[in-house]
């Protein structure tokens, strides 16, 4: 399998962390990308029409993108650990992966916006708006860490790599000293040996 990846994107890093818990990481092949906001990459553009990281080819040769896919077909290949069976637990990791996959998405337009627009094309409505997003769903997340407890699953893993993300390109939010709970439980699980391995270079 081949992966077109970026070592800052913390949907890649999702996949990488699954693939390394699920045991088959090293049956990945990592593609350089430039995915782009506006420019598309041409040469993932030839084999998904959305041109996004993550995308993940398989053995045969066809496309899969979005890390909730790529990352429930790993688990399947791998025999199912990630993604607990129907019932009230996979409706929980399900949940906390939509959370936090809401978190990254709020994170990235705003990066997106100081990033990819001309100072004068910012709207600063537009990054208030998406930094509440962040706001409410890390407090959410805070009244819920106890609960995480010992759990690695799709809900977890998805929740670590979007605190790390705000770690990486958001220090200046300082979330970890208004969740207290949250930040303990994300300070044992970044010691995982599957988030140190997908660690991402300092920004």
């Amino acid at each position: 399998m081949k992966l077109f990846h970026s070592h800052f994107s913390p949907f890649a890093r999702k996949v990488m962390a699954c693939a390394h818990v699920l045991g088959i990481a090293d049956r990945i092949a990592l593609l350089p990308s430039a995915a782009h906001p506006v420019k598309r990459d041409g040469t993932i553009l030839a084999h998904h029409p959305m041109a996004q990281v993550p995308t993940l080819l398989d053995d045969e040769g066809h496309a899969l993108a979005d890390s909730r896919v790529i990352c429930e077909y790993l688990d399947a290949r791998a025999g199912g650990k990630l993604f607990p069976p129907a019932g009230p637990a996979r409706w929980s990791a399900l949940n906390a992966q939509s959370i936090a996959d809401g978190i990254l998405d709020a994170a990235l337009l705003i990066r997106y916006e100081l990033t990819a627009r001309d100072a004068s094309e910012r709207s600063v409505a537009w990054m208030d708006g998406q930094e509440a997003k962040i706001v409410s769903a890390l407090a959410a997340l805070d009244s819920e860490a106890e609960s995480f407890a010992d759990r690695i699953d799709i809900g977890t893993i998805s929740i670590a790599c979007a605190l790390g993300y705000l770690d990486l390109r958001f220090a200046e939010l300082g979330w970890k000293r208004s969740h207290p709970d949250l930040a303990a439980w994300f300070t044992r699980f970044a010691e995982h040996p599957a988030m140190l391995a997908t660690r991402p270079p300092a920004a």
